[in-house]
């Protein structure tokens, strides 16, 4: 009889030696490219896929009983999901079901999108069944259109990020004063673009995301930054830089998840996994 951490670890051993001889065979796309408007066509589906777009860019106003801080799915995810290294949406339909180290287990492209539910928005899941749920599904096919199945494009997740680098929060703290504040906020409160939500999204406080999510992470957090941080001018930050920061913001006070206790049940957690 397997204890409950040998099933665990055999699952996980499955699971990575599909996706290892599954790899071989899987080509990489040059570039994440959304698909034309025209491409959306008529009748239910085209209504599903306009329905998903918004509730991604709307998300806050939209899924109010959802989402339990100020953001929308498009505040990491840029441009509807269409941006490379800004965790873009594009050829995601392919790849799921996938084996995600933080469960422990494969899991649905619905669960991801409800990890992200419960973390980034600090909120509810959506029923799998739901129309929300089933028109998120049907924007993340339609931008996956042309990426054969199985393929990773290249830009998925938020890039690489020297993780040798040792953290320097007061560096951060003055790199966050020079180059982010002037549009998240001194307090990292953000910039409140209307009654629904934010222009430039709050970086830590009640309405931003909790320490269960990816962006609590300084290295992931870091990524992203390095790419895309300050807003057009992704690139420009060093990586001492853009860790410095993250380790900065990502420390300030949040939400707290409790389901993160029950994150990495294999082992491995990584060095920045908030406890």
């Amino acid at each position: 009889m397997l204890t409950k951490l040998e099933k665990y670890r055999f699952q996980a051993f499955v699971a990575a030696a599909f996706f290892v001889c599954d790899a071989g065979a899987q080509a990489v796309v040059s570039e994440v490219r959304a698909p034309s408007e025209s491409s959306i066509p008529a009748g239910p589906r085209g209504v599903a896929i306009q329905e998903g777009r918004q509730l991604m860019n709307e998300t806050r106003q939209r899924l109010p009983k959802n989402v339990g801080n100020g953001l929308n799915c498009s505040n990491c995810h840029l441009a509807g999901g269409a941006t490379a290294y800004a965790s873009p949406w594009v050829g995601i339909w392919g790849v799921f079901p996938e084996y995600r180290a933080r469960s422990g287990k494969l899991i649905s492209l619905q669960e991801r999108i409800n990890d992200c539910f419960e973390r980034s928005m600090n909120g509810k899941p959506l029923p799998y069944t739901s129309t929300e749920m089933t028109n998120i599904l049907a924007y993340m096919q339609w931008l996956s259109t042309g990426v054969p199945t199985g393929v990773s494009v290249t830009g998925r997740g938020f890039g690489a990020i020297d993780q040798k680098l040792k953290a320097d929060a007061n560096h951060g703290k003055q790199v966050y004063a020079d180059k982010c504040a002037s549009c998240h906020g001194a307090d990292g409160s953000g910039m409140k673009g209307g009654e629904h939500g934010y222009t430039f999204p709050p970086l830590w406080g009640a309405d931003s995301f909790n320490d269960g999510a990816g962006m609590a992470r300084t290295y992931t957090a870091a990524a992203f930054v390095k790419h895309n941080m300050p807003l057009g001018q992704g690139g420009t930050l060093t990586d001492q830089e853009a860790v410095d920061v993250s380790e900065f913001f990502t420390h300030q006070p949040r939400p707290v998840y409790p389901g993160k206790s029950h994150d990495w049940p294999l082992g491995d957690k990584p060095k920045d996994a908030r406890s």
